[in-house]
């Protein structure tokens, strides 16, 4: 038996494929196979949906030898689609606030710690008894739940509706159910279409049966006392007395069901039916229709009914708990306005009619095989020194994108935060687009528009850490202290002053892997960064020392809650959304990031190399460029080789224009401003090493890269959100788009960095298999590598040029120069002649390969050379 033991509050009974709650305290465990038991404690509950029944294959020999690890628990053990559709939609389509077809809202969240819950808002004065949960189970549940219902408001003159429970169609169908049409009339049509004709007679006279028998009990003429009921015959004698009695009727079309006796016990209970009859029973489908047929349409709604909580209402969650009353803004809410000026932050409810919600006009591009993506912040977008919104970034933005030949776009930021300085990490409100930039429909406009220009859109999500703020976020959400994050020291990062999950609790589980599924539903995005997983996998936050020593990442400084959360994330994402694509962002690089979570694995598609923005920026700012060590950069770019595939490389984003520091560009043109141009010797260099860096970053890594706004054309400036120790100026947060009209060094990079995605969009060049690095001289700065067809040389040698350097190559024949960093029109000295770019090789045996290019190498200079004609000696 094959156990993994966790601390987590989640049991899932995969014999009968259904999850139920149970108690917080109680462990319980999961049997996978006669193998396999994972001891664990999820719940949810889904048995009210219709499941998917799916037949139990038996496993082959081989699979029973492989086996299956026990941590990848999901997809491999037949669990129903149904339940988990259904595990991930009930949360975010019953708590928060919602339409209800039964002419209501619907209210819900989690406060366990609450003694009291009420909606408060201006729909109703801000009154925290008007609508409030209701007592015992109808308003509270055992597991902290609160639920509250707001009943539409009628209209003067008009009366309630006849039947207690009728719908109306105001979000789906809102065009239907306006026929005119009258309950008692749809009741006759199914009365007169569905039933049979002795069914029928049932349903007319339904009460005539129960009349005769209460009659014949305790009417006039029943008995008056216990001694005249005298003794009621047993089931059989009753039974045989009917049969004689009715033995004469006519036949009929109800159930022809009769007891077969064949002197047992138990033959009272044998009751075949007629298969005919059977068959004919269980092929008749329910009355559905015509009870929605009872829908009525949106028009209608409106004429008799104004909503409990109109569009664009304020509002705020309003608990009672032993420390006093609070107020807190949902945690579900998807819009939420911030704390401004001192004033306390609240929800806005939004739900336009449906005539005016956004309509989806485009569908997700294919996923690709290589992703170049373009990492964005809406708020900086702009070139005005303002905060840019949603709709800015479409206009403007996404045609630069396009044009630029990247496939994706991925954005930070975009969930809501009170604080902008904190650059969109320190997130309040997980499910809300950020109000700053504009509306909920706004950022799908933005999402729409990138799909229809076939770029896919990424999310920079944070689920590792949150803001400590309570009044919009998380943070003591009901009054106690361990409501979605841990108590004492765990519950708070070492350095950050953020909260931290509390990952083994079922009810913070399925907050979180719903606001994953709620943003790829809601807002259709087709993948997610997750931020800084070593704050979550460890309880020091990532912040010691790591040798590579395996004890590290197995000790008691692991979270194995944590672990199991990205499990349970990746397999639950790429079971329900196949094309979603997971990239993991962890300093520590623990191991399996990207194995399959059936082998041991956290099931990430992709996983960010960290170390090599730091190696360019240290041998930028602090290494002299002669001291350059070419071993290293190898090294560090290749990483462990292992899974270089997997591996999403970039040679600067974000962190390092925001945090502190500063971009690649503002360091190398230093001397270079608007006014001056700088010296020649500076402007070269600068211009040189901004162009090789990126081109062996983009080349020698794994199949997905990734540069920030603005970077790819050198943006001068690194970015300074305002705040107090700038006096909130917002010179420094935007991104100078007008360099590019202008020419010059700006314009030339960027037209080198649109070939780099060319040279991938033509020769498919991170889709292919990892690069043979077969030349590496760190005395005389050289590196060469094969990729597929293509050939890759670099000199970074500050003042060394060479006439013949022979490289190394596995194909005889014609090579000829598709991409050269030292072409004038990206700001280099054309060094190369256009004779010399088309090389015949030599039969010289050089770096271990049989064939020899003799090629012309300028200093700070590289090369891409693609075999053009085999030859064949």
């Amino acid at each position: 038996m094959t156990s993994l033991s966790l601390k987590t509050r989640i049991s899932l009974h995969l014999n009968n494929s259904t999850l139920h709650f149970l108690p917080q305290n109680k462990l319980q465990s999961i049997e996978f196979s006669k193998k396999v038991k994972v001891k664990t404690k999820i719940t949810c509950s889904a048995t009210d949906q219709p499941q998917k029944k799916y037949s139990k294959k038996r496993r082959s020999a081989s699979e029973e030898d492989k086996g299956i690890d026990p941590v990848g628990f999901l997809m491999k053990l037949g669990i129903s689609h149904k339940v988990f559709a259904q595990f991930l939609r009930e949360r975010y389509e019953i708590v928060g606030v919602h339409r209800n077809p039964e002419h209501r809202m619907d209210f819900m969240d989690w406060a366990p710690g609450a003694r009291y819950c009420a909606l408060v808002g201006d729909f109703n004065g801000w009154s925290p008894t008007e609508n409030c949960a209701r007592e015992g189970h109808f308003g509270h549940d055992d597991y902290g739940y609160w639920f509250i219902s707001l009943e539409d408001k009628l209209r003067e003159g008009e009366k309630p509706d006849e039947l207690y429970f009728q719908q109306y169609n105001c979000v789906d169908d809102y065009d239907k159910g306006d026929s005119g049409v009258t309950i008692e009339e749809i009741f006759k049509k199914a009365n007169d279409e569905y039933w049979e004709p002795e069914e029928n007679e049932m349903v007319k006279n339904r009460f005539e049966l129960p009349a005769k028998l209460y009659e014949e009990l305790f009417g006039p003429n029943g008995p008056q006392t216990i001694e005249e009921l005298g003794e009621i015959p047993d089931a059989e004698t009753r039974y045989k007395a009917w049969k004689e009695q009715h033995k004469d009727d006519p036949p009929s079309s109800l159930p022809p069901l009769d007891i077969i006796d064949n002197g047992k016990v138990y033959d009272i209970f044998n009751i075949p039916s007629d298969p005919a009859w059977r068959e004919k029973f269980r092929s008749k489908e329910a009355p559905i229709a015509y009870w929605l047929e009872t829908r009525k349409g949106r028009k209608a709604w409106l004429k008799k009914y104004t909503p409990a909580i109109p569009h664009g209402s304020k509002y705020r969650v309003y608990f009672n708990t032993p420390d006093g009353p609070l107020e807190r803004v949902p945690a579900w809410a998807t819009y939420v306005q911030p704390d401004e000026d001192g004033q306390q932050g609240f929800a806005i409810h939004w739900d336009p009619p449906p005539e005016y919600a956004y309509k989806w006009r485009n569908t997700s591009p294919k996923v690709p095989k290589s992703l170049r993506i373009y990492e964005c912040h809406v708020g900086i977008s702009g070139k005005e020194p303002k905060i840019s919104s949603f709709n800015d970034f479409t206009e403007m933005v996404l045609p630069h994108v396009k044009e630029a030949g990247y496939n994706a776009i991925q954005f930070f930021g975009v969930a809501e935060h009170k604080d902008y300085f904190t650059v969109g990490y320190r997130v309040t409100n997980l499910y809300a687009v950020s109000s700053r930039y504009g509306t909920p429909d706004d950022f799908k406009h933005l999402v729409d528009e990138a799909h229809g220009l076939g770029l896919l859109v990424f999310l920079d999500i944070v689920h590792s850490y949150s803001a400590a703020d309570q009044m919009v976020g998380l943070s003591l959400f009901d009054g106690s202290n361990d409501c979605y994050f841990h108590t004492g020291k765990r519950g708070n990062h070492k350095y950050w002053g953020t909260r931290m999950f509390k990952y083994g609790d079922i009810d913070v589980l399925h907050f979180l892997l719903s606001n994953l599924n709620w943003w790829i539903t809601e807002y259709q995005v087709d993948g997610f960064q997750f931020h800084s997983l070593s704050s979550m996998i460890y309880t020091h936050n990532g912040f010691a020392s790591f040798t590579g020593d395996l004890e590290e990442y197995c000790n008691q400084y692991v979270d194995k809650d944590a672990l199991l959360y990205l499990i349970l994330a990746n397999e639950i994402l790429h079971y329900f959304h196949p094309n979603v694509i997971t990239i993991a962002e962890d300093a520590s690089y623990y191991p399996g990031l990207c194995d399959s979570t059936s082998q041991g694995g956290l099931g990430f598609d992709y996983f960010v190399n960290l170390s090599a923005s730091e190696m360019w920026l240290s041998l930028l700012e602090s290494t002299p460029d002669h001291e350059w060590s070419m071993s290293k950069i190898v090294s560090t770019l290749k990483g462990s080789g292992q899974y270089s595939d997997k591996m999403l490389m970039y040679a600067e984003n974000h962190n390092q224009s925001i945090s502190g520091g500063k971009s690649f560009a503002e360091i190398l043109f230093s001397e270079v401003t608007e006014h001056s141009p700088g010296s020649n010797d500076s402007l070269l260099r600068g211009c040189s090493l901004h162009k090789m860096i990126r081109l062996i970053t983009f080349t020698i890594g794994g199949h997905a890269y990734l540069n920030f706004m603005g970077n790819e054309f050198g943006h001068p400036k690194r970015v300074e959100f305002p705040m107090p120790s700038n006096e909130f100026s917002f010179s420094l947060a935007n991104r100078r788009w007008d360099l590019l009209e202008n020419g010059g060094v700006y314009s030339n990079l960027f037209n080198f960095d649109k070939e780099l995605m060319k040279l991938d969009e033509n020769e498919r060049v991170l889709s292919r298999r990892s690069p043979n690095i077969h030349h590496v001289n760190d005395t005389e700065m050289v590196i060469s590598y094969i990729r597929g067809p293509l050939l890759f040389v670099f000199n970074f040698h500050p003042t060394d040029s060479y006439e013949k350097y022979n490289v190394g190559v596995e194909e005889a024949g014609e090579y000829r120069i598709i991409l050269n960093t030292d072409e004038t029109k990206y700001g280099g000295q054309g060094l190369i002649k256009e004779q010399q770019y088309l090389q015949r090789t030599i039969s010289k045996r050089v770096d271990g390969l049989r064939s020899c290019l003799e090629v012309p190498l300028p200093s700070r200079t590289a090369q891409v050379y693609k075999l053009s004609r085999i030859l064949r000696l």
